[in-house]
């Protein structure tokens, strides 16, 4: 019944039709969300977070790092981390290695073996499984090499899905 809801106030509007139990489980979502403990919460894992935009230019990071992104805008503060995503673009699904930035309020995804150009195309990121949080690193070869390892588990992912 939460299945592809992405707000927090759907969810509520959707509870208070599935009687006291669902209510109360998303009112605790909500509280979740306000204490930034929203990935964890046990209903979390039944609603899809998918998010829709222009691909951007950014600071062309990624590509300088060997793992170029499309960037869309985001202004979804219930969602950080590194995730595995489905990226729909043009009819077509790929699977691609997700970076939600609050900084610069950016959803960025390295599309997985795809090349060529995305600016000013419309796509669609669904996030389905957070690999790990955000984190700060010493340098570039530091946070490179955590990317790659992101990369690899995300590939696992996909392989046994």
């Amino acid at each position: 019944q939460l299945e592809g809801c992405v707000h927090l106030q759907s969810v509520l509007k959707l509870a208070r039709r599935g009687g006291r139990e669902v209510y109360r489980a998303a009112l605790e979502m909500r509280s979740a969300a306000r204490h930034r403990e929203f990935e964890s919460h046990p209903l979390r894992r039944h609603m899809k977070s998918t998010y829709t935009g222009i691909v951007q230019k950014g600071i062309k990071r990624g590509q300088a790092l060997g793992f170029p992104t499309a960037n869309i805008s985001l202004d979804d503060h219930a969602v950080s981390g590194i995730y595995a995503a489905r990226v729909a673009l043009e009819g077509k699904e790929y699977s691609a290695a997700a970076f939600v930035d609050h900084e610069r309020k950016v959803l960025e995804a390295h599309v997985l073996d795809f090349s060529g150009d995305l600016y000013g195309k419309e796509i669609t990121i669904e996030l389905l499984q957070k690999i790990r949080d955000n984190k700060k690193f010493e340098n570039d070869n530091a946070l490179r090499a955590a990317i790659a390892d992101d990369v690899a588990r995300i590939r696992a992912y996909f392989q046994n899905v």
